[in-house]
């Protein structure tokens, strides 16, 4: 098993609290036969690197249970679906060279692993149709809607979720061309979808995600994160063949008040004028689905 984990500015402390989160749950998934050995692979975007050579060292020698830990700066931000795909590139590598690799967690480096997380998130993929298994957040768990007997959702976030690696290879890895920060794992997921594939919310497996709310107890996203979302919007509109709902959004972010909403709405029109847009897939609406704002139905508001 590898562990890929893309980083952009994160607090070297709190990495290292989670890689030894990770230490303890390979340990217990090691002893219960859920995996043969993990290995940690970190990407770095941030503009400097975050970890130093002796850093990575001293992870190493304190983390027994993890049989590599790899940092990689990438000396450019590359965002999420190139930065993972980067990675599994990098997987591909190995696998050419003689290493086994049979599925790849990808997770948010401030993720915190429950000890038994790794064999949780394990048990599903004994399903070879399974293609991604989502471990649930604490302490805000995600609201979207899953089959409480078989764990089928309509798309798995990769803050923390298994893919065994030939389903990342078969899928051509993360759409980095299309998406930035937002979307690549909904799209991701629907394209496994469409050949087949399920993807499971595991409740049993739980992972520690912090999350800052504001005063009214909501999500408090930044600008940036704002304008990706819109813009990620957008394209998966178009992506999967809903002309209507893209004719809507683009008159609701054109009129917004706020400048970087305003501006993905002109972005995505610019790469349509430049031929850089998707093509688009999923007419019949197999598996796409704009719930309002979401991409499948929700079981609570946040």
């Amino acid at each position: 098993m590898r562990v890929h984990s893309v980083l952009y500015g994160n607090e070297l402390d709190r990495i290292i609290t989670t890689v030894k989160h990770l230490n303890r749950a390979a340990d217990l998934a090691i002893a219960a036969g859920a995996a043969e050995s993990v290995t940690l692979i970190y990407g770095d975007s941030s503009p400097h690197p975050l970890f130093s050579d002796e850093d990575v060292a001293r992870l190493k020698s304190e983390c027994y249970a993890i049989a590599n830990i790899e940092y990689h700066f990438f000396d450019s931000n590359l965002g999420s679906a190139l930065g993972h795909n980067t990675l599994l590139a990098a997987a591909a590598n190995s696998l050419t060279a003689g290493v086994a690799v049979d599925s790849v967690l990808i997770m948010n480096p401030d993720v915190m692993l429950a000890p038994d997380a790794l064999i949780e998130l394990a048990r599903p993929l004994f399903d070879t149709k399974v293609a991604m298994v989502e471990a649930r957040q604490l302490p805000i768990e995600h609201p979207k809607e899953y089959n409480r007997s078989t764990g089928e959702t309509g798309w798995a976030t990769t803050a923390c979720a298994l893919i065994p690696f030939a389903v990342c290879q078969e899928l051509g890895g993360f759409d980095n061309e299309s998406f930035f920060l937002y979307c690549d794992d909904v799209d991701f997921s629907w394209r496994a979808r469409i050949e087949g594939y399920k993807i499971i919310y595991q409740p049993s497996a739980t992972a520690f995600h912090d999350k800052r709310l504001d005063k009214r107890g909501r999500w408090a996203p930044t600008h940036s994160e704002r304008y990706y979302s819109a813009e990620a919007a957008l394209l998966m509109a178009h992506k999967y063949s809903r002309p209507g709902i893209l004719k809507d959004l683009l008159k609701q972010f054109a009129d917004s008040p706020e400048d970087h909403i305003r501006l993905a709405a002109a972005n995505f029109l610019q790469r349509k004028e430049e031929g850089r847009l998707p093509a688009p897939i999923d007419p019949g609406h197999k598996v796409s689905v704009f719930d309002g704002p979401f991409y499948t139905k929700h079981r609570f508001e946040l």
